[in-house]
């Protein structure tokens, strides 16, 4: 086992979380890290002490003796050049979803850590979530036999909402959905996806940030198997809540249903009402415990650079979630099915297939 050198590019909200996981971590040998709002910087270098921290993030790039990068920077138009950056640099890369803004940028990326013999993962932290991992095991072992149906919803806050929307225009299905995505797919692997139709709402967010306000989104297997996801961002600012989901997997052989709405610890106080604590996607310290995935994806690729493991979300696979959101954007833009296709290849795990394309399926034809 070599010990890890690891720098974090952007140490906000996830960022920081990564950044203390790191600190307390055995697997690390030094922490870096780059942010570049000053105030910031100096709250989790205080809580982090690490060997070094500056506001420009080349500093790390530029430093010999970092192995590994976890870049957690916004906006995500600077997630390509960031990652271009650190692999060309020679360093384990960790890159918080989404992979980039185009399957062009994901196909460089992914060749040139291919290149270098680079550990390259993508944030997909729910699959961390031991919920969802226990819906994994289940499909994996048998308990509920072949998958046949799936369904997930999930909402987040509309302040949320405002601050993710406020930044980059990206859809809910990109940025919420594409969490979702991610999970069903890997548990419906090896099965690839192959229409995708979508139907999102511009009610609220679209006049001020010019983004949908949710997105609900139907995946054809090439096995015929069908998933659902539903995602959005506008529950009103006073639910008690941050992140509210709920999964319904379907087998052959039984079925299994996860409430993860983070209603079990309620909250109430004279000053603020009802609220439903530990409530975030990523998840956050109490104390002397981490309640939340995060910690847990963070300790996984720590452990991956320090052993020489491959990470459990690979880079390619990735790119398969990119192409099913973009179709799904795609779908709702035209108002018809998008086709996903495929290269005849026996063997080939889902995501590892070479892209072919998307294109428009033919549209139903409805009774007059």
């Amino acid at each position: 086992m070599q010990k890890v050198n690891i720098g974090i590019i952007g140490t906000g909200w996830c960022g920081g979380i990564r950044a203390e996981a790191c600190a307390a971590s055995p697997y690390v040998s030094e922490l870096h890290i780059a942010e570049i709002k000053e105030a910031r910087l100096k709250e989790v270098a205080e809580k982090t002490n690490p060997a070094t921290a500056t506001t420009d993030y080349r500093v790390l790039l530029k430093n010999d003796n970092i192995n590994a990068i976890i870049v957690s920077a916004t906006p995500e138009t600077v997630h390509y050049p960031m990652a271009k950056e650190t692999l060309l640099a020679g360093k384990h890369l960790l890159l918080e979803k989404p992979i980039s803004l185009t399957l062009a940028e994901a196909d460089e990326l992914i060749a040139l850590a291919r290149s270098k013999s680079l550990l390259f993962t993508i944030g997909y932290s729910q699959r961390f979530n031991p919920k969802f991992a226990y819906v994994k095991r289940s499909i994996a072992d048998g308990t509920i036999g072949q998958p046949v149906s799936a369904l997930v919803s999930r909402h987040i806050t509309r302040n949320l909402g405002n601050k993710i929307g406020g930044r980059i225009k990206l859809s809910p299905a990109a940025m919420e959905a594409t969490h979702d995505i991610d999970f069903v797919l890997w548990c419906f692997e090896p099965r690839k996806p192959v229409r995708v139709y979508a139907q999102l709402v511009n009610k609220i967010m679209h006049p001020t940030h010019g983004v949908p306000d949710c997105v609900w989104i139907i995946v054809t297997l090439d096995d015929g198997s069908v998933f659902t996801i539903g995602a959005g961002w506008v529950l009103p600012p006073a639910y008690p809540n941050f992140s509210s989901t709920w999964i319904e997997m379907v087998g052959s052989e039984g079925a299994i249903m996860v409430d993860d709405s983070h209603r079990d610890v309620s909250l109430n106080t004279l000053k603020r009402g009802i609220e439903f604590p530990l409530s975030t996607m990523p998840g956050e310290k109490v104390d002397h415990v981490y309640a939340g995935p995060m910690e847990a994806e963070t300790i996984h690729f720590l452990d991956c650079v320090a052993h020489g493991k491959q990470p459990l979300v690979t880079a390619e696979h990735a790119r398969m979630v990119m192409q099913v959101y973009q179709a799904a954007d795609q779908s709702a833009e035209e108002n018809r099915p998008i086709d996903i296709a495929w290269p005849a290849r026996s063997g080939a795990r889902a995501g590892e297939a070479d892209f072919v394309g998307v294109r428009a399926a033919a549209p139903a034809q409805t009774k007059k």
